[in-house]
Order: structure tokens, then C-alpha cells, then sequence
């Protein structure tokens, strides 16, 4: 896991889950939920990985190259491993297919986007940076970072949802009806551990200033001016989802944890050796034009 949160990202980040919390919270602030009509129920598109491998690919067919048609063979080492570049006999190669001629409105298409942005200007990608802190007797808050229409203004609010969790939606249909997928930068800092290791060091750990959440259900708290409504949509159907989901999503979550530690352990007792590799290459007997060439 990691320990040191993403610097563009500097977050908190907790699970206040759906379940109830041992400790009171004071609230510093009102938390913020989206003034919006919901025509529709968020919901997550697809499989959250849980840690669980996917199906090994099949074989790639192998190309067999026989000892009569191998004209020239050289060999290089590096790292461990052997190079070996042979020179063969020309294979045939099936022939190219013709192009096809496909005629675009690009004006058209253009316009039709502009049009789809302006009425809909934060659906498509959901841009995050998010930094998780950890706590032993309390429970973690996320600071998120979210860039809404990749348009370089941002909204940075605080959330009682543990966003590593979120981690696992790769994309949903918000409230309002349109899917948005997720790419998320993020990280975990262990608030507890590096207070002990400033402290060995004589040094103090300055930790972000955290506003209290109540008890109960995951929302979020604003930093700054309050962005419009419409702006809201992703991040309020992103926290009911969490709401509505927080078992399965937290056992996902579990899962992939338990596979990568056990991925880095596998490694670590089997470290991955270099592999020999072999390079088969031929001349055509009249080269391909360059391109852009006349002849």
C-alpha cells in the first residue's frame, strides 16, 4: 500500500461508511449534497476488480523458422540474457487489404460535440486526485481534487467516503442519466506512523486541517466557493454509489489488496530473469519505397 500521497493530489480521505461510527463528529461545516433532480439511480457499469487474475490468454502462435533457411545468425548478451538476430529466407506475407474511402463531416461532428458540451458540460471523463489518511482510532477522510470537463479550473472538497474503495469503479451513469468514467490518481498516508517517525526525528508532523462529518452516511464538504448544481451531479452519484454499494465495494477492495501483497511477495521470492530472445529479420528484393517518395 502506498504511504506517501500523490503530491499534485495532497488528500484526506476516510471511511465514513454507510455503517454507523464508534465516535461523535462535530460538524464544522454543513456537508454539501447536490441540489439536483434525480431522474435516475446512480449505478456502476461493469465488474470492480476484486483481485481475482484473468483467464490466461492463449498461446501466440510461434514462428518456426527451420535451420536450411537461416542464412546468417549473430548473438549479443545484455543484462543476462542472449540476443540472437538471424538473418532468414524472405516469408510471404499476405497481401495488404485495400483501403477503404470513408467520407467525414468533420464540421459536422465538431459541432455536434460542441453542442453536447455546452449543454452537458461535466458528463464523459471524471478527472480526481485523491490522498488518503489513515488513522489507528479514527476513521480515514479523503481530500479530493476533481477537474470537472478537463477545462483546468477545479473543485477540492473534502469526503467521508474512503476513495480507495472508489477505486474500484472504473466508470457509472450518474444521476443524471450519463455515464462518466473515472480516472483517479491516488494514495494512502499512514498519519499515525509518520507522527512516530517525525517524532523520532525531533520533527513534528503537520497534518491537514480536517473538517468533522456527522455519523452515517458518506458526503462531502467544499472547500471554497460552492460550484454550480450541475457541477455536483458526479460527485454527489459518486458517493451514493459508495453509499449504496459500500459492502461490495469494500470487498473488492479487500481482494485486491490481498493479490498484490501476495503478488509482491511471489516476486520477491521469485524474482523475474532476464529472458534470451530471438530476432528473425529478411530483405525484400526491391524495397519499399520511403515514404513520401515518388517512386
Amino acid at each position: 500500500m502506498k504511504r506517501i500521497p500523490l503530491v499534485l493530489f495532497a488528500s484526506l480521505f476516510t471511511t465514513a461508511s454507510v455503517h454507523a461510527q464508534d465516535e461523535e463528529s462535530v460538524v464544522q461545516g454543513e456537508p454539501i449534497v447536490a441540489p439536483v433532480v434525480v431522474p435516475t439511480t446512480a449505478r456502476i457499469l461493469g465488474d470492480i476488480p476484486d483481485g481475482t487474475p484473468p483467464p490466461p490468454q492463449p498461446p501466440k502462435p510461434a514462428l518456426i523458422v527451420a535451420s536450411k533457411d537461416i542464412l546468417a545468425t549473430t548473438t549479443h548478451q545484455q543484462g543476462g540474457r542472449t540476443i540472437t538476430i538471424q538473418r532468414i529466407k524472405p516469408i510471404a506475407l499476405p497481401p495488404l487489404p485495400a483501403p477503404v474511402s470513408v467520407k467525414v463531416d468533420i464540421t459536422a461532428i465538431q459541432a455536434g460535440l460542441a453542442e453536447f458540451r455546452e449543454d452537458y458540460p461535466d458528463s464523459g471523463m471524471l478527472c480526481l486526485g485523491a490522498s488518503v489518511y489513515r488513522f489507528k482510532d479514527a476513521p480515514p477522510r479523503t481530500l479530493v481534487t476533481y477537474w470537472p470537463g478537463g477545462k483546468g479550473g477545479c473543485i477540492t472538497f473534502w469526503s467521508s467516503a474512503d476513495f480507495a474503495l472508489i477505486s474500484g469503479i472504473c466508470s457509472f451513469i450518474a444521476t443524471d442519466g450519463f455515464e462518466r468514467e473515472i480516472f483517479m490518481m491516488w494514495g494512502v498516508e499512514d498519519v499515525d506512523s509518520i507522527t512516530e517517525f517525525r517524532a523520532a526525528q525531533n520533527s513534528e508532523y503537520q497534518g491537514p486541517d480536517i473538517p468533522d462529518f456527522p455519523v452515517g452516511p458518506a458526503t462531502f464538504f467544499v472547500v471554497g466557493t460552492q460550484p454550480a448544481a450541475a457541477t455536483l451531479v458526479a460527485i454527489q452519484s459518486l458517493h451514493d454509489l459508495y453509499n449504496n454499494g459500500f459492502s461490495r465495494l469494500k470487498t473488492a477492495y479487500e481482494g485486491r489488496e490481498r493479490a498484490r501483497i501476495q503478488h509482491e511477495a511471489y516476486l520477491k521470492a521469485h524474482p523475474p530473469q532476464p529472458k534470451n530472445i530471438v530476432l528473425n529479420y529478411w530483405r525484400t528484393d526491391k524495397p519499399t519505397p520511403a515514404k513520401g517518395a515518388t517512386k
